[in-house]
């Protein structure tokens, strides 16, 4: 904000304490909480005189994006325990769920998609073993490959990796979707 300017004010010790308690719940700071303010003030006087621009046009579109959300303490805990979860930043997994929710998306986080990504190396590399004995198998050559109970293991391994993929998605899509709330609340 290079092109800011600075306003101040003189209040007693209690309204300022009650200023800065109002803060805190709306989660915001004493700055930001009074920034809000002048602006309403200002959006209300420009109802009546269209001399006051409060948004300036050249405005940047990021910032003009941003949403405030106010959320309750016990929320906010809820909330940056599922963003640490997650490794993402409070905001950004606001937004991934916003965004999850109106698109009706399940989003992989980073870590639970680079899991999966090493599961599917793995899994590639089992059935490219699989095949160079199958191939030399079917061309006649002896193979000392793995017998038929270590295929069958190898087989058991595979079905575990892919039932442990399923839960991993099942489990992804019902966080994205259910919260802490109880039922008809």
């Amino acid at each position: 904000m290079g092109d800011g300017t600075h306003i101040a004010t003189w209040v007693s010790k209690e309204t300022k304490d009650r200023f800065a308690a109002l803060a805190r719940y709306q989660g915001l700071s004493d700055s930001a909480l009074l920034k809000r303010m002048i602006e309403f003030a200002l959006k209300s006087t420009d109802a009546v005189s269209h001399e006051i621009s409060v948004v300036a046009p050249d405005e940047d579109a990021a910032r003009a994006s941003r949403l405030t959300v106010r959320l309750r303490p016990d929320d906010q805990i809820l909330l940056r325990e599922r963003a640490s979860a997650r490794g993402m930043a409070p905001a950004t997994y606001i937004s991934v769920l916003v965004r999850s929710h109106l698109r009706s998306l399940a989003p992989l986080p980073k870590e639970e998609l680079l899991a999966v990504k090493k599961v599917v190396a793995e899994l590639g590399g089992i059935g490219r073993n699989l095949n160079q004995i199958a191939r030399a198998a079917n061309q006649g050559q002896r193979v000392n490959g793995p017998s038929r109970e270590d295929l069958k293991s190898m087989l058991r391994v595979c079905e575990g990796l892919r039932n442990h993929v399923r839960g991993l998605f099942a489990a992804n899509l019902r966080s994205w979707n259910q919260g802490y709330a109880e039922p008809g609340h």
